[in-house]
């Protein structure tokens, strides 16, 4: 007879940033700068006493109407086999079809449908790379949270240096100020720091129109970028493709998607050199992987959005072009282990599942909680 869940447990956790963030949105005052990260983490554990975790997570926005909705449809999978974890997913979407299948609907579901794969992978003994079918032990990895523009170029530069002495192989910084020579400026420090060699993307945010977008791609071509990542508002696919047209540099784009479906409209378009999509955000691993399908079919390169200890695993095992996973250390304090950075590369954990378990501080840090039983 199958195992079967018999208690899931919600947690929302809020993450208190040790610095208020800004980046070319809250510049133009179209945000506030970003003060704290919440996190939906869902526990499961079966009759026999295995057990999964995963996790979702809101930015400014949107924390408590993840973990509403999410006690809403969480009752949907106890007592149900959690191998199964396709046919759960479509369970849990439509337990809420009445608030749609992306947005905070799916990312609700994700913390779910992570736990599922990470219960799945620990039930198998594997490291959930290693279920899916890992391609790569390490992935290349670039360090994004010493880049934002509250911080003066001097610390800019200093984080840059620190993250290259840590492993980490590439970095990003965020342009899109209202004076372009001031990122011109911030860009041309950081390039003559870290060498010409180092891998260096740049992040603007969503903050320019298409005219824009394609000056500020062109003078930024003498700094050799990997990419240049959401020039334009992230839902202007005509506009993304017509840029990525007009440029030499590679453009990035996908991360605030929150569907499959977005997602094909954005590769179909040829809107995006580098797909970034964001597994919490799409609704998780087994919507990821649709979409990691169909980036990989059109040859398109990976560097998957944020919440490295679920993407780590998913980017080692992309089939296509050897992809990028994002560095932040804001999620530290959250788990008991620590993800390895070298040689310009993070590497796969030999613990089984995603490797992670919660920290005391997680649990200090918790706002509301509720458990399901059978």
């Amino acid at each position: 007879m199958a195992d079967t869940i018999a208690s899931l447990t919600l947690s929302s956790v809020r993450l208190p940033l040790v610095t208020a963030i800004s980046d070319a949105k809250v510049l133009t005052g179209r945000q506030k700068p970003m003060r704290e990260v919440m996190f939906l983490f869902a526990e499961i554990t079966t009759e026999s006493g295995d057990g999964g975790i995963g996790f979702s997570y809101s930015k400014r926005a949107g924390g408590p109407g993840q973990y509403a909705h999410a006690c809403e449809i969480a009752p949907e999978v106890i007592g149900e086999d959690p191998s199964d974890i396709g046919k759960l997913w479509t369970k849990l979407v439509w337990a809420g079809a009445s608030v749609g299948r992306s947005g905070l609907s799916v990312q609700a579901l994700a913390a779910i449908d992570v736990a599922l794969w990470d219960l799945k992978a620990k039930r198998a003994g594997l490291g959930l790379a290693k279920l899916i079918g890992a391609h790569r032990d390490g992935v290349r990895t670039y360090n994004t949270s010493g880049g934002f523009l509250q911080a003066p170029i001097e610390e800019v530069v200093d984080n840059a240096l620190r993250s290259l002495q840590a492993g980490i192989g590439g970095i990003k910084i965020k342009v899109g100020q209202p004076d372009w020579r001031t990122d011109l400026k911030r860009l041309t420090a950081v390039r003559e720091a870290i060498g010409d060699d180092v891998p260096l993307m740049v992040d603007a945010n969503q903050q320019w129109d298409r005219a824009t977008a394609t000056r500020m791609g062109r003078r930024l071509g003498e700094f050799d970028l990997v990419w240049i990542e959401e020039p334009l508002d992230a839902y202007d696919v005509e506009g993304h493709a017509e840029v990525a047209r007009r440029l030499d540099t590679p453009i990035a784009t996908g991360e605030m998607l929150t569907s499959v479906g977005e997602h094909l409209k954005l590769i179909d378009a040829g809107a995006a050199d580098v797909l970034q999509p964001d597994a919490p955000r799409v609704g998780g691993i087994t919507q990821f992987l649709k979409v990691a399908a169909h980036a990989e079919q059109r040859h398109l390169d990976l560097a998957p959005h944020f919440a490295m200890e679920i993407h780590l695993h998913l980017a080692a095992a992309y089939p296509g072009n050897d992809p990028w996973v994002e560095h932040f250390e804001w999620l530290d304090p959250l788990f008991d282990e620590r993800l390895e950075t070298r040689d310009g590369r993070m590497w796969l954990p030999d613990r089984p599942g995603l490797g992670i378990t919660l920290s005391d501080q997680a649990r200090a840090w918790t706002v509301a909680k509720t458990e399901f039983v059978r």
